[in-house]
């Protein structure tokens, strides 16, 4: 991987990386399609990386299907596809982490102990393998933009990260890998985190700017389903992640929704209507 990137280099090409854990659908394949906008070529990393998952999280389990991956990312025009083993990134005697002190004290990283230690860490060694130019990730998983945001600030990575929009199925659930892990029934009942995020949005219009209100409702949107257990709905500063109670400029409004076993994770921007 690392001597096909500096070819590419040595040929004036700019590159552009695109992390994934595989099972791609086409929230991924959209990140890949801004990648070649952006860039020469396209490099995608296909790994489930162990470190991020925490006791009882679903690694053994997670969709895995690296034939129908590869076929996809030729399709998105992708011009490079790393497959690294778990023994290739963590050697035996392995010790070393990358960490950060307050952006993953908030939302997914209050009960998921550990996962962005694990997730920056392997980041890190992508860039340092890879060596792109950019790299693309999607909103939807905010808080991991935010934080690898601050890393490649803090750790002068000459890498420009680019966040992609959340891309959404037709009736608005946002893309996952995971959505295969739901039943029909429960594949309906995950519509209710974008109809939260939907009325909260909604009640802002009406000149509703408590952020406990606005959360209430939320809840009560998504505890009216009987398969449905909440992790954390939130409403935060996108910079810093930390909640506010009044929405007086703009905002993030973050959930994490276990649907029967499978987690979920959306958000939205807030935005006070101008007067």
């Amino acid at each position: 991987m690392s001597a096909w990137s500096a070819r590419q280099r040595h040929q004036g090409s700019r590159i552009a990386l695109v992390p994934t854990m595989g099972f791609l659908h086409d929230g991924h394949l959209a990140l890949m399609k801004e990648a070649g906008r952006l860039a020469d070529k396209v490099a995608i990393s296909i790994f489930v990386n162990p470190t991020q998952f925490g006791p009882g999280e679903d690694f053994d389990t997670y969709p895995r299907n690296l034939d129908r991956d590869l076929d996809l990312a030729r399709e998105a025009g992708v011009d490079a596809a790393f497959v690294p083993r778990t023994e290739d990134f963590y050697l035996q005697g392995f010790d070393t982490f990358i960490d950060q002190k307050k952006l993953p004290n908030h939302l997914c990283g209050l009960s998921r102990t550990g996962h962005f230690r694990g997730m920056m860490t392997i980041v890190a060694k992508l860039f340092n393998v890879v060596n792109p130019d950019m790299a693309v990730f999607g909103e939807k998983d905010f808080q991991q933009l935010a934080i690898i945001r601050r890393m490649v600030a803090d750790l002068n990575f000459n890498i420009r990260i680019i966040g992609h929009p959340i891309v959404r199925e037709s009736d608005g659930l946002a893309m996952s890998s995971r959505n295969t892990n739901l039943t029909p029934e429960q594949r309906k009942t995950a519509l209710c985190l974008i109809t939260a995020l939907k009325t909260a949005q909604a009640l802002m219009e009406k000149k509703e700017f408590h952020a406990d209100i606005l959360i209430h409702k939320a809840k009560t949107i998504i505890t009216a389903h009987p398969d449905t257990s909440i992790d954390y709905i939130a409403i935060c500063d996108p910079d810093t992640l930390e909640d506010i109670p009044f929405v007086d400029r703009p905002a993030l409004m973050a959930l994490a929704v276990t649907v029967g076993t499978t987690r979920l994770i959306d958000n939205i921007r807030l935005t006070p209507a101008q007067e």
